[in-house]
């Protein structure tokens, strides 16, 4: 079991870090540099990173023109809201107020 509060934080800083991911990656794309693998920004997303993908795509403006971008972080944006709901209601969290 996992407390509430500290997967909230959890997955608010790994959802931080994948919208910085995109934005890095944006910044890399302007001055021809290094880039972060598509593939890589994708399983960010995939592993509970769905809003900070969908997020930076849309904040950034990158990989707007990618149909793998379009159609799939919307996708796993569903995807890890219905994982962690059914985390949530198989009991896998605790609440622990204090």
């Amino acid at each position: 079991m996992l407390s509430l509060k500290i997967f909230v934080v959890a997955y608010a800083l790994w959802n931080g870090y994948v919208f910085m991911a995109m934005g890095r990656d944006k910044r890399r794309a302007k001055r021809h540099q290094w880039r972060t693998p598509e593939t890589s920004l994708l399983l960010m997303g995939a592993a509970l990173g769905g809003i900070g993908l969908y997020a930076g795509m849309k904040y950034f403006r990158h990989k707007t023109s990618h149909t793998k971008f379009v159609i799939g972080a919307p996708i796993l944006l569903v995807l890890n809201v219905l994982v962690i709901g059914f985390a949530y209601y198989a009991g896998h969290f605790r609440l622990n107020l204090f």
